[in-house]
């Protein structure tokens, strides 16, 4: 099964209507973009904490890295340079951080706030190589800035 983005994003924009918390937008966003797509094997974000320093935030799959410095692996070349990575084989990717052993590919999107600033990046990882496109990469940027590039958070 592969996600219905415009559904998708219909359900997401009403599920968080009026929301302003990021916890609970991303714990929403991560769960309903985790179920839509059997090819999305673990589903989440990875907040900014801290100068060059991300943390796991909400998810759905597997464990997690806990921490993610921006100089390593794809979620932090995603924050480091502000530019979606979209990685068909994460082993020949310089530097992969690897979490999960089954992971072969990944989508990793920075997630900005109304003010343009980084809040996270929200990271999806794939048992099957060359997993995702630009049309997913496209699609959840525009989910993802609907979400939180357009409210006030909390």
């Amino acid at each position: 099964m592969k996600a219905d983005y415009e559904a998708l994003a219909a359900t997401i924009a009403s599920l968080t209507d009026g929301e302003t918390d990021e916890i609970a937008l991303m714990a929403t966003v991560a769960c309903e973009v985790h179920h839509s797509d059997g090819r999305f094997d673990w589903t989440g974000f990875y907040r900014v904490v801290a100068p060059e320093l991300m943390k796991i935030g909400p998810y759905q799959g597997g464990h997690g890295c806990l921490v993610i410095p921006f100089d390593r692996g794809v979620c932090g070349a995603a924050a480091r340079t502000g530019e979606v990575q979209l990685v068909g084989d994460v082993d020949a990717f310089p530097g992969h951080i690897a979490c999960a052993s089954s992971t072969r590919s990944e989508l990793v999107i920075p997630v900005r706030d109304a003010n343009g600033a980084l809040l996270a990046v929200f990271d999806i990882d794939s048992d099957r190589p060359d997993a995702f496109s630009t049309f997913d990469a496209q699609n959840l940027s525009s989910i993802l800035a609907a979400v939180f590039a357009t409210r006030t958070l909390t």
